[in-house]
C-alpha cells in the first residue's frame, strides 16, 4: 500500500549500489528525472539515478495529477502532445494501475476577459490538431450539472487526462530500474566535479562517480545546487496546499477549475482539490537577487502570490541555508531529504469554502488528507532545458512552474536525446537558460 505523502520514514524502495563509473548522471528523482533515465536505458545507455530522499517525495508526487494539453504554452504543446501518448504507452508498460483515465479538462470563465484569452488558445490548439473547445453559458451548466451557479462559459479540452501521481512516478521508476537504471534513493549528490570546464564526475555523500554527463533535475533544489558551481538560473519556489477528500458522489468524472476553485475526481472516487491561483513565497537570498525578472509575472497576477519573510530553516532559499560547501562534508541536501511542507491553515479553509459554494449540495466536504508541495517555479513559467552554457557535459531541466507531472515522460524523452546530441524532435529555443542573460524581454507563458 502506497502510503502518502513520502517522508524520511518512507521505505527505501531503491539501494543500488553506488558504481565507479555512469555514463550519465541524473541529479534528482523526480519525473523528469526518472523518465529521462528510462529512455536512456533503453538506448542501451548506462545511467545512475541519484536521489537525495525518494523518489517522487516533493512536487512530483504532490501535484494536482492533471494531465492537461490545454492552456499550455505554445511552445510545451507538442511536446505534452508527446506525452500524452508516452503516458498511455508506459502505463502499459509499467504493469501497474496508475490511475490514468481520459475525463478532460476544463477552464470555467467568469467573464468576457478569461473567454477571450481561451480564444487566443484555441487557435493554438487548433494549430496543433488538439480537440479544445469553447462552451457557451448553457453547454458549461451542462457539462457539470451539480454547479450552483453559471458561468460565462468554458473552455474544455476532452482528450486530456488525469493519473495518480505518487503512485505513478514510483511505477515508472520500477519499470526504470527493470530495464537497467541504477537507481539509489538516500544518496545525495553534494557537488559536481569539473576539470577543465568539464564535467567528469559527481560527488556524492558515499563517494565519487565519474562521468562526464550529468542532468540536473531537482525541482525546487535546482538553483541551489547549480549555484555552487558559478551557474546562476532566476529559479524560485513557491508552496501550494492540496486536499484530498473521502469517496463521495461523483459530480464530475474530469478535472476543472475556476478562479476560485480546481477538482478532479481520483480512482478511489474522492477528489483532490486546491485553491485555483492562490500560492505562497518565501522571501529569501534568491527571491531579492532576482526579484527584477519577476516583475512581469507580478503585474500579470498581482494577488496570486502572498509572502512571508523568511522560509523555515534548511529550505533551498532559507536565510540560514549554505550557498558553498565541500564535497567531503553535508551538504544541503542531505539536511533536508524531503521537502515535506505543512498545508496552510488559510488556504485549507479558502479549499473548504470554494468547493462549498460551488457544489453546496455538499453541507461538508470529508477532507480526508492534506499536503503541501514547493512548485520550482520560472520568471516567464516555463521551465529551463538547456546545455549549461558554461559547463560542458551538464544538461539543465528546471523550472517546470508546476506543469512537470503531465508533460514528464515527454521531456524525459526530450532530455534523453539532448544528453546524447541527437535532434530533440522539438524546438527548445523557448527553454534556453541565456533567455535570462541575453537581453530577451521576458514573454510570459500561460498561468494556468
Amino acid at each position: 500500500m502506497t502510503i502518502f505523502p513520502f517522508t524520511e520514514a518512507s521505505p527505501i524502495q531503491f539501494q543500488a549500489p553506488l558504481p565507479k563509473t555512469s555514463d550519465v548522471v541524473i541529479v534528482g528523482g523526480g519525473i523528469i528525472g526518472v523518465t529521462a533515465a528510462l529512455f536512456l536505458a533503453r538506448r542501451n545507455i548506462p545511467v545512475t539515478l541519484l536521489e537525495k530522499g525518494r523518489i517522487a517525495a516533493e512536487q512530483s508526487s504532490r501535484n494536482w495529477g492533471w494531465i492537461r494539453q490545454q492552456g499550455r504554452d505554445a511552445d510545451e504543446l507538442p511536446i505534452v502532445i508527446e506525452a500524452q501518448r508516452l503516458w498511455r504507452q508506459l502505463a502499459e508498460e509499467c504493469g501497474e494501475d496508475i490511475g490514468l483515465t481520459q475525463t478532460g479538462v476544463t477552464y470555467l470563465a467568469r467573464t468576457d476577459k478569461e473567454m477571450a484569452g481561451f480564444a487566443k488558445f484555441l487557435k493554438i490548439a487548433e494549430a496543433h490538431g488538439v480537440d479544445t473547445r469553447l462552451l457557451d453559458q448553457g453547454e458549461t451548466a451542462k457539462l457539470i450539472p451539480a454547479m450552483s451557479r453559471p458561468f460565462k462559459g468554458a473552455m474544455t479540452t476532452p482528450s486530456d487526462m488525469r493519473a495518480e501521481p505518487w503512485v505513478a512516478v514510483p511505477a515508472l521508476a520500477r519499470l526504470a530500474a527493470r530495464q537497467g537504471v541504477t537507481i539509489i534513493e538516500n544518496c545525495a549528490a553534494r557537488m559536481l566535479d569539473i576539470s577543465a570546464g568539464r564535467i567528469s564526475g559527481v560527488w556524492t555523500e558515499r563517494g565519487r562517480i565519474a562521468t562526464s554527463n550529468v542532468l540536473v533535475a531537482s525541482g525546487a533544489w535546482t538553483s541551489l545546487f547549480l549555484r555552487a558551481h558559478g551557474v546562476s538560473i532566476p529559479q524560485l519556489s513557491v508552496r501550494t496546499t492540496v486536499a484530498a477528500t473521502a469517496p463521495m458522489p461523483e459530480i464530475h468524472a474530469g478535472a476543472a477549475a475556476d478562479e476560485r476553485i480546481a477538482f478532479r475526481r481520483r480512482k478511489d472516487g474522492g477528489y483532490t482539490l486546491a485553491a485555483g491561483g492562490s500560492h505562497l513565497l518565501y522571501v529569501g537570498p534568491d527571491a531579492l537577487r532576482h526579484a527584477p525578472k519577476y516583475l512581469p509575472a507580478l503585474k500579470a497576477n498581482p494577488f496570486g502570490t502572498r509572502y512571508l519573510p523568511a522560509a523555515p530553516r534548511a529550505y533551498p532559499d532559507s536565510w540560514s541555508t549554505p550557498r558553498k560547501w565541500d564535497a567531503d562534508k553535508e551538504s544541503p541536501f542531505e539536511r533536508m531529504r524531503v521537502l515535506n511542507p505543512a498545508p496552510e491553515p488559510r488556504a485549507l479553509r479558502a479549499i473548504d469554502h470554494g468547493f462549498k459554494a460551488l457544489f453546496p449540495q455538499f453541507e461538508a466536504v470529508p477532507l480526508r488528507a492534506s499536503w503541501a508541495g514547493m512548485i520550482d517555479a520560472m520568471p516567464d513559467v516555463v521551465p529551463v532545458v538547456d546545455r549549461a552554457v558554461t559547463v560542458d557535459g551538464l544538461v539543465i531541466a528546471t523550472g517546470m512552474s508546476g506543469h512537470g507531472f503531465g508533460i514528464g515522460p515527454g521531456m524525459g524523452r526530450v532530455l534523453s536525446d539532448l544528453i546524447q546530441g541527437n535532434e530533440t524532435g522539438h524546438n527548445l529555443h523557448r527553454f534556453r537558460q541565456s533567455r535570462f542573460s541575453d537581453g530577451s524581454p521576458i514573454r510570459m507563458g500561460p498561468s494556468l
